[in-house]
């Protein structure tokens, strides 16, 4: 039989005070759940790149004047004085990429490039935004109350989700911007059409939020805080806006990061097919169009919309990536 170990030292000493005594305590700290994700976050270099990316576009479209101002010129303003009158190409190599024009000159007019890719930004992000919006308010809302009622309630909203996304969206698309009149609701032109592709998008996708938060809260409402907020008393009302919904914050949030760049996508669809935003407005998908017409003597004029759009949609998709495995404890990284 082992002899028992001796130990030094009185009961005070062992207590759990005691031995913290000496332990900064700034050292043990609770952390909240957006700490949390924030440090998950931080270590995530991939995503930190896309984010930062964003944030500049961001920026890019709201001082869109400024910048233009101090490295360009007017979008819409012409300099054909530098394009050759025979082939529609610039006079100067390069397609006109100097110190004065940095992204060269758009063929046949020579508008710069660089001012337009800018301004076109402000196109891009502001339908990408606000069509995601339209449709996180409207599927939220529905797959909320499809989830939670269940029975018939879910049954006819999960229908409706369906003959959605069966719908030939483009072609509806085509038709209405076909039919539209020159003026409506104090709207014209190009705001007319912007409005409009921003409500066939956002109205259109909101069934890929609304399953994924369907999905949540078949999920949440049999979970235990639920129960117990209806043995107290609470009613519905009460459970889906202080129980349910803030526990859905993180999954619609991660995927309106990836409805955005999705939704910018099919603006730039619609513009390239001539029923999104027409010249001369600058938006990346009607300068594809016009590149089309020209790619042999200005392939520039193809590339650079084009990787204008590939950066913004990826860094969305890398930053959405990140977020979603940072607010997901579930993820191994």
């Amino acid at each position: 039989m082992a002899a028992p170990i001796e130990v030094s030292g009185s009961d005070a000493e062992a207590q759990p005070e005691a031995v913290l005594s000496g332990v900064d305590r700034k050292k043990i700290q609770g952390r909240s759940l957006g700490q949390i994700a924030w440090m998950r976050l931080k270590r995530d270099k991939v995503a930190l790149t896309g984010g930062v990316t964003v944030i500049l576009l961001i920026l890019m479209a709201i001082f869109a004047p400024v910048i233009v101002k101090l490295f360009g010129h007017p979008p819409n303003e012409f300099h054909q004085e530098l394009i050759d009158p025979t082939l529609g190409g610039p006079l100067e190599p390069r397609g006109g990429m100097s110190k004065e024009f940095l992204l060269g000159l758009e063929p046949g007019n020579g508008r710069d490039l660089f001012s337009r890719i800018v301004y076109g930004a402000r196109v891009s992000l502001l339908v990408g935004f606000l069509a995601t919006l339209i449709a996180m308010v409207i599927g939220t809302t529905l797959g909320v109350v499809a989830g939670y009622f269940g029975g018939w309630v879910d049954w006819v909203i999960a229908r409706t989700m369906d003959v959605f996304l069966a719908f030939p969206l483009v072609m509806f698309a085509i038709a209405v911007v076909g039919v539209l009149p020159d003026s409506w609701l104090g709207l014209e032109g190009n705001g007319l059409r912007m409005a409009i592709v921003i409500f066939v998008i956002g109205f259109f996708s909101w069934p890929y939020m609304g399953r994924i938060v369907r999905g949540q809260t078949i999920s949440l409402r049999e979970r235990e805080f639920v129960d117990a907020a209806r043995s107290m008393g609470a009613r519905s009302p009460s459970i889906l806006f202080r129980e349910i919904l803030p526990n859905l914050v993180a999954p619609v949030l991660v995927y309106a990061t990836l409805l955005i760049p999705t939704n910018i996508l099919f603006e730039a669809a619609l513009s390239f097919l001539g029923v999104g935003i027409n010249p001369p407005t600058p938006a990346w998908g009607s300068m594809l169009t016009q590149a089309i017409r020209s790619y042999q003597i200005a392939p520039y004029f193809v590339i650079i919309p084009g990787v204008a759009i590939f950066v913004t949609v990826m860094a969305f998709n890398l930053f959405g990536d990140g977020l979603r495995d940072a607010l997901d404890p579930r993820t191994g990284r």
